[in-house]
């Protein structure tokens, strides 16, 4: 008995012992080795600072700086730790009266009484110096740095696009990565570049007083985290390019793009009017945004990928190439041209503005003739032995191995794909099977529903430069340090023609610029070989087109200039296309004087618009001609459908 009472004595004991040694060293870990409830108490003394990291800078192609950062200060308010506030005072150092005063402080608390907030956004460092003086005054407010964009130049508004505050939809979509107050990408590409732009934030941990006054860094920032800046992009534009086409296109509405056939690099995007982008940063952002928004030129509107237009006489050069891959013609193959193209049984004609006589392949292009393209489109929808609408839909398949039709996928977004329509289209329209070549005649020129995107003429002219192929135009040529390029950018794309059959339209082209309808545009000791139009414009003076490549011989530069209203393409858009390309093989511009003045001074904007430019001017699927539609059909081909052939007025050049 005694010896059972003296080992349950030992036993107890020793759980005792135990008990004390685990107790202790639970209490050394906890004060010693772990310092988790350290930052629990000191939490009430420290003060977590977002720290921003700078977005990617852009550059151009030439490394010149298209977009940088400034800083800015946000100042931040905790409601419930401001006290004894002097409200005169820091209104006056932030400019502002007590009832926005007020109504910041009510917007905070109702965000929450115990956490930060933003109480004045983007502060500049002018008003940041003068508030930093008395911050000590005012408990419970404190500052955070930040960066906003800046355009040195002004320049390049729609390919840069902007940046916002981030939205309830973008947080939830980012899985937690964006917070109330940060900004995001919205257009251009700051939008397709988000993720590599934005970087990563960081955390900063300062110790403050019961004044709110910073004390030092916490734990010698042993829990802070560093931010990372975002990747920088070096854009394929040529600033000084980019420069000269938005002076030449001040006052005008169109577009401008020029591409690097060799590389699908864009060298000009120009979409005017434009804005600058400085007017999308800082406090004034939503009210400019606004102003912007109710322009009734309509500046926010991306031109370049989505305005959709009637092509005009531009489309002949792509006509001609698939005619020929179909072999329905030869570059000897002969029209007569005696004015224009007769159809319908004779009982309708689609001019010429001159007779031409015997006209060969390149001499269709020189002179534009539509007569013989009047023929070309009849043999490949009448000539081939099967009906209009399966020889349609082959036609068609020609043009979208070029590009039409679809989106190219540039790396910017929002961008949409213009019209071709398709055969069923048509059937729908016409209420059968039965039609031909005479029911969409207006095609065979490049007017009528179809509708390309200036993108897709610029890149129309890369091909031809490149003899049958192309490269998905873009415009971030480099990504980072390591300037990584996308692998769909490095993709060669044939565009369904045979190298051969673009030799004689290449001719026809640089006969255009030499002694045709381009000759005003020439360039000395440069071959350009390009083509006109002017485009058929239901709603008011007709557009002006270019297309150029040059020079002939391993071409540098793809082109196409779209003016809106101007009238005459070899007047307005020649010319404009002529400097450009000489500035960017030869760094001159040549033309005389008085044409450079001409177009530099002039005014093409129209001076009332009774709609918004997006409906005055994109024309799309049906703006062109809106009686194609819907007519019966008889075997005789109805006088009515005759009589409406016959009203499609006439492309000049």
């Amino acid at each position: 008995m005694g010896n059972s009472f003296f080992e349950r004595k030992y036993v107890i004991l020793g759980i005792f012992i135990t008990i004390a040694i685990v107790i202790v060293a639970r209490l050394f870990y906890l004060q010693i080795i772990d310092d988790s409830y350290l930052l629990s108490a000191n939490n009430n003394v420290v003060r977590k600072i977002a720290v921003y990291p700078a977005r990617g800078i852009i550059l151009d192609r030439n490394g010149k700086i298209l977009v940088q950062n400034e800083p800015v200060y946000d100042i931040l308010v905790t409601p419930r730790e401001v006290k004894d506030l002097d409200t005169a005072l820091l209104c006056q150092l932030l400019d502002m009266d007590r009832n926005d005063f007020q109504e910041r402080m009510d917007k905070a608390r109702a965000h929450s009484p115990y956490r930060s907030s933003p109480f004045e956004k983007m502060v500049s460092t002018e008003t940041y110096a003068r508030f930093q003086e008395h911050q000590y005054k005012f408990k419970g407010f404190y500052v955070q740095n930040r960066t906003v964009r800046s355009y040195p130049d002004s320049l390049a508004a729609h390919f840069l696009g902007y940046i916002q505050e981030v939205n309830d939809r973008d947080i939830e979509r980012s899985n937690g990565f964006y917070r109330p107050g940060d900004y995001i990408g919205a257009s251009g590409v700051e939008r397709s570049y988000e993720e590599l732009l934005r970087g990563h934030r960081g955390v900063k941990n300062l110790m403050v007083d019961a004044l709110n006054r910073p004390k030092g860094v916490f734990m010698d920032g042993k829990y802070d985290t560093l931010a990372v800046s975002g990747e920088g992009l070096v854009s394929s534009l040529d600033k000084d390019l980019q420069l000269l086409a938005e002076r030449l296109m001040k006052n005008k509405m169109g577009s401008v793009v020029a591409i690097e056939p060799s590389t699908g690099e864009i060298l000009t995007f120009v979409s005017s009017p434009a804005y600058d982008p400085n007017l999308m940063v800082g406090k004034e952002r939503g009210n400019n945004y606004m102003e912007l928004l109710h322009d009734p030129t309509k500046p926010l509107f991306i031109r370049p990928i989505q305005a959709s237009y009637p092509p005009g006489s531009v489309f002949k050069v792509v006509s001609a190439l698939i005619a020929q891959q179909a072999g329905v013609i030869t570059p000897h193959t002969i029209f007569n041209c005696p004015g224009g193209y007769r159809y319908g049984g004779g009982r309708a004609i689609m001019r010429c503005t001159h007779v031409d006589g015997p006209t060969d392949l390149v001499k269709s292009i020189q002179r534009s003739c539509n007569t013989y393209y009047g023929h070309v489109y009849a043999k490949m929808i009448d000539s081939r032995g099967m009906s209009g609408p399966k020889a349609y839909d082959l036609w068609r398949e020609g043009l979208t191995k070029f590009g039409l039709g679809a989106p190219l996928g540039i790396d910017l977004p929002g961008e949409k794909g213009g019209f071709l329509p398709s055969a069923s289209y048509h059937t729908k329209n016409y209420g059968n099977e039965k039609w031909g070549s005479s029911f969409t005649i207006s095609l065979s020129i490049g007017q009528g529903q179809l509708g390309i995107t200036p993108l897709q003429m610029a890149n129309l002219m890369a091909i031809v430069a490149n003899r049958g192929f192309y490269y998905r135009p873009h415009l971030i040529k480099g990504i980072g340090e390591k300037q990584i390029v996308k692998e769909e950018f490095t993709e060669k794309i044939w565009a369904g023609v045979d190298e051969k059959h673009y030799e004689p339209v290449i001719e026809g082209m640089s006969r255009a610029v030499s002694s045709g309808t381009a000759a005003g545009s020439k360039i000395k000791d440069i071959e350009m070989c390009g083509k006109t139009g002017t485009v058929q414009n239901p709603h008011g003076e007709n557009h002006a087109v270019f297309f150029a490549f040059a020079p002939r011989v391993n071409p540098k530069i793809a082109i196409a200039v779209f003016v809106e209203n101007a009238g005459y393409g070899g007047v307005w858009a020649a010319p404009i296309a002529s400097m450009l390309v000489e500035k960017y093989i030869n760094d001159t511009i040549s033309l005389p004087k008085y044409i450079q003045d001409r177009i530099y001074n002039a005014d093409l904007l129209p001076k009332t618009l009774s709609k918004p430019p997006s409906q005055e001017t994109k024309v799309s699927t049906t703006a062109s001609t809106r009686s194609d539609h819907k007519h019966t059909l008889s075997p005789d081909h109805t006088p009515n459908l005759l009589v409406h052939h016959s009203q499609i007025r006439r492309q000049y050049d």
